[in-house]
């Protein structure tokens, strides 16, 4: 039996280890930092039809109706003036199995770790990692020492345990962009409430989504916004009351209404990967964030962690390891491309500039031809 370990308890590192424990040749032990497991309320996520059908796989089916929601059209709107610019139906590419779903992160997480009790080792945190003859020894800050046959390491973009097995490791970047979340107390005579609202404008968007069919209702902006070194640094700016402030004076006065609404806002600095750890050794993989970390403009961050948490699984379990790096760095790639395109798009602030990218749209999300090429590549596995 091999042994497995686990590093980081987020999306992609909780279905990872859902996988290996349906397996009987694999013994698997996740090792969280934190001394109990992150759950935020108010952090929506959306999921294409690539990550539902291989949720699929670990019973997502059968998770509760009443915690999740499956929105049918994307509505495009001008964020000045809150017209309507053109919608996109996103059912096309469902299936009777895996329909396009939005749900809070914590529903996501708690129906993830549910089966895997007292594999889950909170608190934990590791000061040395060493490989000899294909074992990895970890050392951990409580003096403990465990050996196994892989490590996965998933703990998220600032991902310290990278530097721990190797000193030359990417840093990510400043995306000069802060991103502004928080959940909706009530919901909106202008707009669509029962699917997806993205609303465009100058170096600013802002999405809206239900989460559940009980009306509660999700919201991310994400701003141009300049942060020195400093500031990109201190996480306690972005909790003062005088710096969201700021941040809010910025969003066009033609979104206060939402703004007025907000419960909880809160802002953080979009950081993104711009290229690739290559590790020298064939057990030890970087999952999710960990491993890239995209621009979210594509709503496909916990997708791709949950799809490339499921192609190193099968990897691994059809012993063809060295293959996961560059299938994942393909894909990876593709929506990385069409993420950084469509915050360049969502952000035009150029009249006619803005004239012809809504002449556009509303063309394209009719074209099905389109349509496959930029969705269907990404939303099919």
């Amino acid at each position: 039996m091999k042994k497995v370990a686990i590093i980081g308890a987020g999306i992609s590192g909780l279905f990872i280890a859902n996988l290996f424990k349906k397996n009987p040749n694999y013994q698997i032990t996740i090792y969280e930092k934190n001394t109990s497991i992150y759950l935020d309320e108010g952090y929506g996520v959306q999921l294409s039809v690539n990550s539902i059908k291989l949720l699929n796989k670990i019973g997502f089916e059968k998770f509760h109706n009443d915690e999740k929601f499956n929105p049918e059209k994307i509505n495009f709107y001008l964020s000045k003036s809150l017209d309507k610019i053109c919608e996109l139906d996103i059912s096309n590419f469902n299936s009777v199995d895996c329909r396009y779903t939005t749900l809070k992160r914590s529903s996501l997480i708690n129906f993830l770790k549910k089966d895997l009790g007292n594999l889950i080792k909170t608190g934990y945190k590791i000061s040395e990692i060493d490989q000899y003859h294909k074992q990895i020894k970890l050392t951990f800050e409580n003096n403990e020492i465990k050996e196994y046959d892989y490590l996965i390491i998933s703990d998220g973009v600032f991902s310290k345990n990278k530097s721990l097995i190797s000193n030359n490791q990417n840093q990510p970047k400043y995306n000069d962009t802060l991103a502004i979340r928080g959940i909706l107390t009530k919901s909106f005579k202008n707009i669509d409430n029962k699917n997806i609202c993205l609303f465009l404008g100058s170096d600013f968007h802002q999405v809206i989504y239900p989460t559940n069919p009980h009306g509660d209702l999700n919201f991310i902006a994400i701003m141009k916004y300049q942060l020195n070194t400093e500031e990109q640094k201190n996480y306690s700016l972005f909790s003062e009351n005088s710096f969201i402030k700021k941040v809010f004076k910025k969003i066009p006065s033609e979104n206060k209404e939402f703004l007025d609404n907000l419960k909880e806002p809160k802002i953080f600095p979009v950081f993104v990967s711009n290229s690739f750890n290559k590790l020298q050794y064939d057990n030890i993989h970087l999952i999710g964030d960990a491993f890239f970390a995209f621009p979210p403009s594509f709503a496909q961050g916990a997708s791709q962690s949950i799809e490339g948490a499921y192609e190193l699984y099968k990897s691994i379990e059809n012993k063809i390891g060295n293959n996961f790096l560059k299938n994942r760095v393909d894909k990876t790639k593709m929506v990385n491309i069409r993420s950084k395109i469509n915050q360049f798009v969502f952000h035009l602030s150029n009249p006619l500039g803005v004239f012809i990218r809504n002449i556009l749209l509303k063309r394209l999300v009719k074209n099905k031809k389109f349509l496959e090429f930029y969705l269907g590549k990404i939303y099919k596995n």
